[in-house]
C-alpha cells in the first residue's frame, strides 16, 4: 500500500485587500513543516487556492524571522521555483493525502475562507480519516469548513490561530477583514490562546491539529507527526 502524502496549502494573496500594504505566505511557517515533515518521512505536495505565484510577505524574510531554515529554504533554487508555479488546490485528489496542513500569513484571510475547491479538498480528506491542521492565519480555512453532517468542523472543538491581541502588537487589526479568534468562536469552537501574546502554544482535539502564530509552526508540526505515527 503506497504511502499517502501531505498537502500544505498557501496563499495567493499578495496584499492587504485592495490596500497597497504587502503581505502574503509567511515563509517560515511552511518550510519549518515541511521540513519537519521530509524529514520524518513524509512527502509534501504544495498547492494554492488559484495556482500560480505565491507571495511572500515581506516581514516574514527579515532578520528577525528568517532563521537558518529559513535562508536555507530561500536559498534553494527548486524549492523556491516551486513556489512560483504551485498547482491549485482543485488539482489534489484527496484520496491521496492523509492531512491537509494550512499555512498561514495575512494573505490567507482573503482566499482561505471562500475558497470552495479548499472545502472539498479538506473535507474529503477529513471525512476519510485524515487530518486537518493550521498555523497561524492558517485558521482561516477552518471558519466554513463543515463535518458530513453539514455542522461547522470547529464546533465544539478546541483550536488556535493568531489571536486578536496579536493582530494588535503586529499593528496590523485595522487591515484585517475579520478577527480570527471572533470567527471562530462565532463558529462555536472552543477557542484558547497562550497567556503571553507571541509564544509558541498548539492544541490538538481529535485529528483537528492547530497553532497559534508563527513561532508554534514547530510545536504544531510535533503534533502532526506524533498523529500520523499512531495512524501507520
Amino acid at each position: 500500500m503506497r504511502q499517502k502524502k501531505i498537502l500544505a496549502v498557501v496563499t495567493n494573496q499578495a496584499t492587504y485587500g485592495a490596500s497597497k500594504h504587502r503581505t502574503g505566505l509567511w515563509l517560515g511557517e511552511l518550510v519549518h513543516f515541511y521540513d519537519k515533515a521530509v524529514q520524518a518521512g513524509h512527502p509534501v505536495d504544495v498547492v494554492s487556492p488559484a495556482g500560480g505565484e505565491v507571495p511572500l510577505d515581506p516581514r516574514s524574510l527579515g532578520r528577525l524571522f528568517a532563521d537558518q531554515t529559513v535562508r536555507s529554504y530561500l536559498a534553494d533554487p527548486a524549492f523556491m521555483s516551486g513556489l512560483k508555479a504551485t498547482h491549485p488546490v482543485a488539482d489534489a485528489d484527496p484520496d491521496d493525502y492523509s492531512t491537509i496542513f494550512f499555512t498561514g500569513g495575512h494573505g490567507t484571510m482573503w482566499d482561505f475562507p471562500d475558497s470552495a475547491d479548499l472545502q472539498r479538498t479538506a473535507q474529503a480528506i477529513y471525512a476519510g480519516g485524515g487530518i486537518v491542521s493550521s498555523v497561524c492565519h492558517g485558521a482561516c480555512a477552518l471558519i466554513n469548513l463543515q463535518d458530513t453532517d453539514g455542522n461547522p468542523l470547529v464546533r465544539n472543538r478546541t483550536v488556535t490561530g493568531f489571536a486578536t491581541v496579536e493582530e494588535r502588537l503586529a499593528g496590523v487589526k485595522s487591515r484585517v477583514p475579520f478577527l480570527l479568534e471572533d470567527e471562530l468562536r462565532a463558529k462555536g469552537a472552543k477557542y484558547v490562546r497562550s497567556t503571553v501574546p507571541m509564544t509558541p502554544h498548539a492544541v490538538r482535539d481529535g485529528r483537528l491539529i492547530t497553532g497559534q502564530n508563527p513561532v508554534s509552526t514547530k510545536a504544531v508540526s510535533d503534533l502532526i507527526l506524533a498523529a500520523l505515527t499512531e495512524t501507520e
